[in-house]
Formats: structure tokens, C-alpha cells, sequence
């Protein structure tokens, strides 16, 4: 697309094509690629086949319960947030406004990121990963560290382990056979969980992209928004109304005949590359249905990516307070610091008071969901939660900076661009 895009607006810029009559169109051209981007066939991706033969599907136990809700990391725990946190510090944040202004990440970032291994803590250590147990607390404390850096980069990173961790939990055998090896490997495939679609008041639950069974295994149509990386992306696992049946998730190849991306640029998440995912007459096996079809996987597909959003929440606004409070500190008008002032230190303080609500119940419920507890309402309250405050708090952060954070010197206004979308993006991550 870039490629194309600099070809059109060099074009633009010879003096001939006024000559001919062409000025205007190819300058509406021009225009209308930036706004909307190219369309492009699926990326070309590998041939995913199985390394192995599976008797059986490999799950992840349940964690113990240990009859007390507590938020210490476990020694493992610590020194993987160690790392993470220290990644997202020296790379992410660094990296993050060079990505929101060009709408992809920096050559070489996702390729050390991947190295970090995300995508091998929820595999099993049967599939050649180095998960023991099923561990969403370790996958809400990756989220928040990875958002604190950045959070349009950490869904560019944390989009594959979606993937991994769906295939994991309701992958049959010849599933996990077939494309888990890649997310274990040296290079880690770009995939994403597309659920969400361009629509007011978007239903997860009542997608308008369809599927319908066919002799062969089932046709899919339809379009997702809004997916991270689509572009490069190999690999998607896509939800369709199927016809009798109701909400279902497929796999689906970008190399299938009918695949096809667009780019779709948003107010926030830039650095996520976002892109529309078109699907025509997607002719798809009868293997690429994801857990049976079944309500139940459907619904805990839904709750998981709505616990990881708000993990992502809980660290984007952490790092909105770890900014304000240096600024009002530092910053002095009528000859003392803006935070000897009511009114701005009552503000920090109520940031600081959400911000320990919403982890609290995050991880409550994220505790729930690995033990194998019901965790619906627990989601549904850390999802409200973080919707209203963490977009409060970004607001906040905004306008106790003033003028500062209005502007893009200072990353606050950023990160209020990214929280607006906790409440209105479905899927891409999955705990």
C-alpha cells in the first residue's frame, strides 16, 4: 500500500498529467487511497501443516484454588512482569508516537517482542510451550505491563497469543496440530481474533458476517473492522452467524481465495495498524469450525477478550498517573507547584483511586476465570469499570496538563485517543 500510495502522489506532482485533463482524478484518487487505503488480497502466508499427530486435544489444567484472593505474583509470575515491564519501558513507549503518526510499528519491534515469548506462556509444554496450568492472571499482569509502554503496540503484540491461547482452549486435535507449532516457534506468525464489526452498538453476540454449511464445510461472507496487523496477518479466527446454529468462530487462512484487507485507520490504536477484513465467498473445510459451534465457547470467547481489554485499561491509565504526577509537581504557577492546589491534587488522587478499583476487580476476575469459577459477572463489572474510569482518567490526565495535553509532545492525549476504544472494541485479545 505504501508503495502504491508514494507511485500516486508522485504521479500527482507531474506537470503533465494537467495537460491531459488528469489533475483532478488522479488527485481524488490520491485522496481517497489515504482516507481508505488499498485493497489487498490476503497476506501470502505460510503453509501451516501438522508437525505432529495429535490422539487427543491438549488442555491446560485448572490453577488451584488456594481459598484466598491474592494479588502477590507467584515467583515465576514476578519475574515474567520483570521482563515484560522492562520491555515495554526500553522499546514500546520509545517507539510509540513515531507508530501512531505512521500507523504501523517500527521496523524489527514486533520481531523482538515475539521473542519475548507472550505466546509461549499459554501453550502447554506438550505442544512445545511452557505453560504447566491455565494462567489468566499471568496473561492480565503481561497485558497491563506491555499497555503501560504502549497501548496500540502492546495489541500489535499481544493479537498472536489471542490466537494461540483460542486454539489452545477449544482447538480440536488436527487444529492444534496444524498451526500451534507456529506460534512456538522462532517466527511467530501475525494473527488476530476478529470479532468486531462496523456497526452502532456493536453485538458480539449477533455478528452480521454469515456463514452457511456447504458439501464441503462451510462458505463465509461478511466484514470485520478494525483488526491489528491485518495486513501481514496469516491467520484469523473469525466470528460468523452460522445459518441455524447462531454465533460460531472459524479459521480462516489469509491465503484463501475471497480474502481480501483494507486499511482502516481509527482515532486511537494507530500504532496497531487496524485494517478491515473482507470476506467473499470464503469456502472453508469442515475442520475450520473452533470449539464445535458451541454458545458456551462463544460466550467465554467474548468475557476473555473483554477481561483482556481491561487489563489493557488498567495499564494505559497507570501510565497516565505515573505522568501526571511529576508534571503537577514540576510544573509551577503564581510561584508554587499546580499540585499544592485543591483542586488539582484532589483530581490525581481520584485517578489513583479508580485506577486501584478497576485492578482489583480485573483481577479478581481474571483469578476466577483460571481456576475454572464462573467469572460473567466479574468481567461484566471490570468491563464497566473500565470503560467509564479508564476513559475518565485519560480525560483527566488531558486537562491537568492543560494546554500540554492538547498536544503531541506530550503522550497523554494519546493515550486518551487509545482508552476511548476499551469500550467500543470486541476480540483481539484473549486471556
Amino acid at each position: 500500500m505504501g508503495l502504491g500510495l508514494a507511485a500516486l502522489t508522485k504521479l500527482a506532482s507531474v506537470k503533465a498529467i494537467d495537460r491531459v485533463g488528469l489533475r483532478k482524478p488522479v488527485e481524488q484518487l490520491v485522496s481517497s487511497a489515504t482516507r481508505n487505503g488499498f485493497r489487498v488480497a490476503g497476506a501470502a502466508a505460510r503453509s501451516f501443516k501438522s508437525a505432529q499427530r495429535l490422539g487427543k486435544p491438549v488442555r491446560q489444567a485448572p490453577a488451584g484454588d488456594a481459598g484466598l484472593f491474592d494479588l502477590t505474583p507467584t515467583e515465576d509470575q514476578q519475574l515474567i512482569l520483570e521482563t515484560v515491564t522492562e520491555f515495554a519501558a526500553e522499546q514500546l513507549r520509545p517507539a510509540a508516537a513515531d507508530a501512531d503518526a505512521k500507523l504501523q510499528a517500527p521496523d524489527g519491534l514486533l520481531t523482538r517482542a515475539a521473542e519475548l515469548g507472550v505466546t509461549l506462556v499459554g501453550v502447554p509444554e506438550e505442544l512445545g510451550g511452557v505453560g504447566s496450568e491455565r494462567s489468566v492472571v499471568t496473561g492480565a499482569l503481561v497485558a497491563e505491563a506491555l499497555a503501560h509502554g504502549d497501548l496500540g503496540l502492546a495489541v500489535s503484540v499481544l493479537a498472536p497469543a489471542g490466537v494461540s491461547n483460542a486454539l489452545v482452549q477449544w482447538g480440536d486435535e488436527e487444529q492444534q496440530a496444524n498451526y500451534l507449532p507456529a506460534f512456538v516457534g522462532e517466527n511467530v506468525p501475525a494473527a488476530a481474533l476478529a470479532l468486531q464489526e462496523k456497526a452502532p452498538l456493536f453485538d458480539p453476540f449477533k455478528p452480521a458476517a454469515r456463514a452457511r454449511r456447504t458439501p464441503k464445510g462451510y462458505q463465509l461472507d461478511g466484514v470485520k473492522s478494525l483488526v491489528p496487523r491485518a495486513a501481514e496477518a496469516e491467520l484469523f479466527i473469525v466470528s460468523a452467524n452460522l445459518e441455524g446454529r447462531g454465533p460460531a468462530l472459524f479459521l480462516v487462512e489469509s491465503s484463501q481465495a475471497g480474502v481480501s484487507i483494507e486499511a482502516e485507520p481509527a482515532m486511537g490504536l494507530r500504532g496497531a495498524a487496524t485494517g478491515r477484513l473482507h470476506l467473499e465467498n470464503v469456502s472453508l473445510p469442515g475442520g475450520a469450525l473452533l470449539g464445535g459451534g458451541k454458545p458456551e465457547v462463544f460466550a467465554d470467547v467474548v468475557r476473555l477478550s473483554r477481561l483482556g481489554w481491561s487489563a489493557l485499561a488498567a495499564g494505559t491509565a497507570k501510565a497516565v498517573l505515573d505522568y501526571v504526577v511529576p508534571y503537577v509537581n514540576e510544573r509551577e504557577a503564581f510561584g508554587e507547584p499546580v499540585s499544592h492546589r485543591q483542586g488539582v491534587a484532589f483530581q490525581v488522587a481520584d485517578i489513583a483511586i479508580e485506577l486501584e478499583g478497576m485492578r482489583l476487580v480485573m483481577l479478581r476476575a481474571a483469578a476466577r476465570a483460571e481456576q475454572g469459577k464462573p467469572y460473567a459477572r466479574e468481567v461484566a463489572l471490570a468491563r464497566k469499570l473500565a470503560t467509564d474510569k479508564g476513559m475518565w482518567i485519560g480525560s483527566t490526565g488531558v486537562q491537568l496538563l492543560g494546554g500540554h495535553g492538547f498536544i503531541k509532545e506530550h503522550p497523554v492525549e494519546r493515550w486518551y485517543r487509545d482508552l476511548r476504544a476499551i469500550g467500543v472494541m470486541e476480540g483481539i485479545v484473549l486471556l
